[in-house]
């Protein structure tokens, strides 16, 4: 790549004296680069002056590859001596200003090769700098401990770039953003002080070496004052200082800058790992909607404080700052990524351009205003450049006068001035309609409150979530149009009495406010919940975070199954070092997708059987993910589990793979030591008492509350001797103990047992025993003895709450699912579903096909009752306890039209079911001693 031969665009001359003087200093170059020198010069005095001032040079390398003279140029920067440092840093930076520019004009670099070479300029004169500093300090004995060879790494001490540096996005007379830490861990304590002291030295050095204005020029003007609280604090501070003050006090503004920032010189690893322990304070877990406000905030504040309100007038008008300009658009990336980048870590570019690309991929923003922006970006851009390159000034004004455009005109290759100004009008105006309404939506008037929301609205200034004024600013936006769908609902006092109840149970406001303003289909979606499922809408008040998977970009996506949930959760978890961090983790990747299958059975995407499967691959995605993550945080201490390892069976509904919304887990954990008697670890246990511990380390993980709650409720009296014996079980007593001693309705609890996770060998062993032991115990008199007895006693401890109990009572499905386990048992039969354990009773002739029949009709209407009405409340369902949206629900999932049609079809279920099971029990030989 050489110019002579890639130049694309040359500037059009304005001065022709100026461009006429080096047309023929460089008379002996090919035409096409006397005309892109030639036009430089007659726009730009800097330009031109650089191009005479620099021109042996610039003859040597006007035949070579454009990179690799940048490449040399970095190269010769890194290998520059203390000895006159200064001096040969403007010189290097004169140079690289005048090949980036030529570059930039003859359109052979695009801009951001462009911003990258000045950035890259920037980092090896930083580095440069910083080494000889910090070298001489280590000589003089003020960094304790550290050798010469420590400076490369700047003894601890790590330069961070922000802003454009840090984006790799420096404009042509850019200053450099620099917050100056260092790592205190490097030191003793007792050193801190003295070293802080030095390090402060080198920074002000640093800064003067960089920013100083000489006979040779400047490198870069440098601000420092972007460090945590800079009016109090020194120019260079401990890493521990930071990150106190930004997980304490840290702002909005903060989290934007730290989205580009980036360690450029001294200990980049130290910087990494630094920007790695901010992360949570950047990139916030729960999408992030009150950012948007924040945003539009600081963007008021600017324009106040340049007085840049009003019409776009191109006169003096500001590129960057004003009206359409390039902070527009940065500020629309940033706080977009502020919003889901802590969901989604691949918004994090640091570069504008690529973010754009990134929004749009993420479904985020849509492409077409992605694209716009990433056009208008690059030529607003260009032409800050060119301002810019006219007198090496930092401005981003535009001219205030004919002459000034006529020259920024030609500069960018236009003849004529007034078709310039028009493009650049046209192209400033779209910037700013593409990103004034995200920043600032419309916002409804205030309307009259009707009467019979009057009492109620008085009570909310008193919640927790309206007690801020941030808070009630931004509900006022949603008030008008809350009203307004509780109008359109039918039943608006009863739909209003249901969203009171989710707004009184809210913690804090801001963020779920600021994401329905931005969100409002979501204001939809809660009103729906609080009115149907009244109890959905107090669990959503607490864990109002399960919103942002609706608008996280799959929630309406086909089910992913189980394995899949299951390599989701491991993925997810594998990314987080901390064991508690990946428990709150798995608890708020539970919820959302815990809550998806709730809105999609409300909303009748799916149906009642579809829920019941997607909670139970859920349920034993968490399980599987979880076991190896807890065995590997117990191994730690305690070495890596003896033998084979073990496995956790799911039993009763899980193990039937179908659950509830408020189901709890049954679970036994079996294990085989393969003889080993201890494990082999800092702290060796007995393998008995491993086992034991590792078994109650996972009913913690699931069960113990934590800052996002709890995942599950987990019973394990299933387990051999039930709760007086171990918790775990090994695999030589379990198959001792279920041949010998297990009571019948153990042995019916194996029709629903399945390994849901751990060692896969032993899991097929197990299903292998089982399959025998169910065969081995087809005893069908005994059985139906057993059963009846269980009837029986259930009747009388659990009977029916309510004439629409699912549950419990005769012929309702905990009847039905015990007959059914007898069905299995009986015939040998492996199923482990409820329908096809019926179906193998009726072929077994313990049921007739009208029994059989009667069964299945009945089960799978107190199924969908059971799992519509647990949606809905954990009380026992009656139609005086649910709302009208709820009995709607419902009637809408059982395929009745009305409650009165319900409880006939109730009865006459539960009678005919209870009639088959009587009838097959009493033929089974079930009602006699």
């Amino acid at each position: 790549m050489r110019f002579a031969t890639d130049i694309t665009r040359t500037p059009l001359p304005y001065d022709i004296a100026r461009a006429d003087e080096v047309r023929s200093a460089f008379g002996e170059q090919p035409a096409a680069i006397v005309d892109l020198l030639a036009g430089t010069a007659g726009c730009s005095p800097y330009l031109g002056g650089l191009v005479l001032r620099e021109g042996d040079w610039l003859r040597s390398v006007l035949t070579q590859d454009v990179d690799a003279v940048q490449a040399a140029l970095l190269q010769e920067v890194a290998a520059l001596p203390q000895a006159g440092l200064s001096a040969a840093l403007r010189v290097a930076k004169r140079r690289v200003a005048l090949w980036a520019g030529l570059a930039d004009l003859a359109g052979i670099w695009p801009l951001e090769a462009v911003t990258q070479a000045l950035t890259d300029f920037a980092d090896a004169a930083l580095q440069v700098g910083l080494t000889h500093l910090v070298t001489a300090e280590i000589a003089r004995g003020k960094l304790p401990g550290q050798t010469v060879d420590d400076a490369v790494t700047g003894a601890g001490m790590v330069v961070m770039a922000l802003g454009k540096m840090g984006a790799g996005e420096l404009n042509y007379s850019s200053d450099i953003d620099l917050i100056c830490l260092f790592d205190q861990d490097r030191y003793d304590r007792d050193d801190y002080h003295d070293v802080r002291a030095a390090f402060v030295r080198i920074t002000r050095k640093l800064a003067t070496l960089m920013s100083d204005n000489t006979a040779e020029g400047y490198v870069f003007r440098t601000d420092l004052r972007l460090r945590p609280d800079a009016s109090v604090t020194p120019v260079c501070i401990a890493m521990e200082a930071a990150e106190r003050y930004y997980e304490s006090v840290g702002r909005t503004w903060e989290r934007a800058a730290h989205i580009k920032a980036r360690p450029c010189a001294g200990d980049i690893a130290a910087g990494e790992a630094y920007l790695a322990r901010l992360a949570p304070f950047v990139w916030r877990k729960h999408l992030d909607f009150a950012a948007i406000q924040d945003a539009h905030d600081m963007r008021l504040k600017i324009r106040d404080h340049k007085g840049l309100h009003g019409e776009l007038d191109l006169n003096g008008h500001n590129m960057k700052l004003g009206r359409g300009g390039i902070r527009e658009i940065e500020f629309f990336t940033q706080t977009r990524q502020l919003i889901a980048g802590g969901r989604d870590p691949g918004l994090r570019s640091r570069q504008t351009v690529e973010g754009l690309s990134q929004l749009a991929a993420a479904g985020w923003i849509p492409a077409e205003v992605s694209d716009a922006l990433i056009t208008h970006y690059r030529a607003h851009r260009e032409v800050e450049h060119r301002l810019q390159m006219i007198n090496d000034a930092q401005t981003h004004d535009l001219p205030a006068n004919p002459d000034g455009f006529d020259r920024l005109a030609r500069f960018c290759g236009h003849a004529e001035t007034e078709a310039f100004q028009a493009e650049l009008h046209t192209k400033l105006e779209a910037v700013h309609d593409l990103c004034e309404g995200f920043f600032a939506p419309d916002t409804q008037e205030q309307s009259a409150v009707p009467p019979w929301a009057e009492a109620t609205i008085d009570r909310w200034a008193s919640y927790p979530a309206l007690r801020s004024t941030r808070a009630q600013e931004l509900f006022a936006r949603l008030r008008p149009g809350l009203l307004d769908r509780m109008e359109a609902s039918g039943r608006p006092e009863e739909t209003l009495r249901a969203f009171d109840g989710f707004l009184a149970g809210l913690p804090a406001g801001v963020q779920l406010f600021s994401l329905f303003n931005s969100n409002p289909q979501l204001i939809d979606l809660v009103i729906d919940i609080a009115a149907t499922a009244p109890d959905l809408a107090v669990y959503l008040s607490q864990n109002a975070a399960v919103f942002d998977a609706v608008i996280g970009g799959d929630f309406f996506a086909p089910w992913p199954g189980g394995p899949a949930l299951r390599n989701m959760l491991a993925d997810h978890l594998a990314g987080i070092e901390d064991y508690e961090s990946q428990l709150d983790a798995a608890r708020r990747w539970t919820k959302e997708w815990h809550f998806r299958t709730g809105v999609h059975l409300l909303r009748a995407l799916i149906g009642t059987d579809e829920a019941a499967a997607q909670y139970a691959d859920l349920a034993q995605a968490v399980v599987a993910a979880l076991w190896p993550v807890v065995i590997e945080n117990f191994a730690r201490r305690h070495g890596p589990p003896p033998g084979r390892g073990g496995i956790v069976l799911g039993m009763g509904s899980l193990g039937a793979g179908r659950l509830g919304p408020r189901s709890d887990l049954d679970l036994i954990v079996l294990y085989d030591a393969e003889g080993v008697e201890s494990s082999v670890g800092e702290k060796p246990l007995v393998t008995r008492v491993y086992y034991a511990r590792l078994t109650k380390a996972m009913i913690t993980a699931l069960t113990v509350p934590m800052a996002e709650g709890k995942l599950y409720e987990v019973d394990m009296r299933l387990r051999p001797s039930g709760n007086q014996g171990p918790v775990a079980t090994s695999w030589q007593a379990f198959q001792t103990y279920q041949r010998a001693e297990a009571w019948t309705w153990e042995h019916l609890a194996l029709t629903r047992a399945r390994a849901v996770a751990g060692t896969p060998s032993l899991a097929v062993d197990f299903e292998g025993f089982r399959r025998g032991l169910l065969q081995d115990n087809a005893d069908l008199p005994k059985i139906a003895h057993a059963v009846t007895d269980m009837r029986r006693r259930l009747a009388e401890a659990k009977p029916a709450r309510s004439a629409w109990e699912a549950k419990l009572g005769p012929g309702r499905a905990q009847d039905i699912e015990l007959v059914a386990q007898a069905a299995a048992l009986s015939a040998g039969a492996p199923s482990i579903r409820n329908q096809a354990q019926i179906q193998a009773g009726r072929r077994s002739g313990l049921f007739t096909d009208s029994e059989a029949n009667a069964l299945r009709i009945a089960y799978d209407l107190f199924r969908r009752m059971e799992i519509a009405g647990k949606l809905l409340t954990d009380a026992p369902l009656a139609p005086d306890v649910l709302s009208t949206r709820g009995l709607a629900f419902v009637l809408r999932a059982v395929g009745e039209r009305d409650a009165a049609a319900l409880n006939r079809t109730i009865a006459e279920r539960q009678s005919d079911a209870a009639k088959a099971i009587d009838a097959a029990l009493g033929r089974a030989g079930g009602n006699h001693d």
